[in-house]
């Protein structure tokens, strides 16, 4: 397995590669340029940069990982186009959620409205896909969630699918607020992904996780990883496209479908842990901005922004966040595979 996920990691990584340099004119001819609003930090050199990257980023991820769970399928007999194959699940929520995006993109920067899907609009679209996933990890892996620094599962019971509902929209919204400096999503996407991607290799039967889950999810993860390397040549600082809502709301679903297939819904959190702060950094704000009338805890939010005005340039955020991400990912595979093993 571990060949096998290099050849999945450096497929998608060549691919995007090879196929971005196409990818770029098209939409600068297609005017799905970036709009950049003077909100925040200075970013009207920015203005026009081509979006919605994240095309790419899903459609290699999900060639890349579909080819292989076929051949794995074929290697072990398993049935490919099944119900019960948790790779059709995974794709579900992450292609529904980059659907989304890209219907916000679409309205943003090609018809030109600056709200894009009204927030209503995206909370109900995402609410139908956390929803369906939910009911359909409800049948495919039970209640059972495992609980951090423990051998122990807690059952959610009825409660399960409005849980994991509000977790879906949450996390699809906090890789969408994380994208907001050249980099910054892409390089902990790569951290995140390959760390939960060595936990679904590592993990044992003692987690409750069959070998035809754990297949589909280090498929997943190896992927998005791979597809997210290449992007990164083209999205550092200072980055030629973005990724736009298309890509991180495919990387939010990515990662909580992830999360919730493998049973590991609260240690996803640590994996994800930059992208939980960004929503929490927002929510944060927008209590102390009422509670006192006004003021404001942070310079701005998210939080990455508020690095950027206290001095700090794009590149150093970015640093500081992929070495969280490191230690955040390195800790929640070394605390779920101790106490499961």
């Amino acid at each position: 397995m571990i060949i096998y996920s290099i050849i999945v990691f450096a497929a998608a990584m060549v691919l995007v590669w090879l196929l971005m340099p196409r990818l770029l004119p098209r939409l600068r001819q297609m005017k799905f340029g970036q709009t950049i609003y003077a909100l925040g930090p200075k970013h009207q050199q920015k203005q026009g940069t081509p979006n919605m990257g994240g095309i790419l980023i899903g459609g290699m991820t999900v060639l890349t990982s579909c080819v292989g769970m076929v051949y794995l399928c074929a290697a072990h007999r398993l049935p490919f186009f099944s119900f019960d194959q948790p790779y059709h699940g995974l794709m579900f929520i992450a292609v529904g959620s980059m659907l989304i995006g890209f219907a916000d993109d679409y309205i943003k920067d090609v018809k030109k409205r600056h709200d894009g899907l009204s927030p209503k609009q995206k909370l109900a679209l995402q609410l139908v896909v956390g929803i369906l996933f939910s009911l359909y990890c409800r049948r495919l892996v039970g209640t059972f969630i495992l609980l951090p620094f423990t051998d122990r599962a807690l059952d959610l019971g009825v409660f399960y699918v409005p849980v994991m509902t509000v977790l879906v929209m949450f996390m699809t919204n906090s890789a969408n607020l994380q994208d907001g400096l050249d980099g910054l999503l892409s390089t902990v996407t790569v951290i995140g992904m390959l760390a939960f991607g060595i936990f679904c290799y590592c993990t044992n039967v003692k987690a409750g996780l069959s070998a035809m889950t754990k297949d589909a999810l280090l498929t997943g993860c190896v992927a998005l990883a791979g597809a997210a390397v290449g992007f990164l040549r083209f999205n550092h600082y200072p980055a030629q496209i973005f990724m736009g809502d298309t890509g991180s709301m495919f990387i939010g679903g990515m990662m909580v479908g992830v999360g919730m297939l493998s049973r590991c819904a609260l240690p996803m959190l640590l994996f994800c842990l930059t992208s939980v702060c960004s929503s929490l950094s927002v929510m944060i704000q927008v209590g102390y901005f009422k509670l006192t009338h006004g003021k404001r805890l942070f310079k701005m939010s998210p939080i990455h922004h508020h690095f950027e005005l206290c001095g700090m340039k794009e590149p150093e955020i970015v640093r500081m966040y992929a070495v969280t991400t490191l230690i955040s990912s390195a800790l929640a595979v070394l605390i779920m595979l101790g106490f499961i093993w």
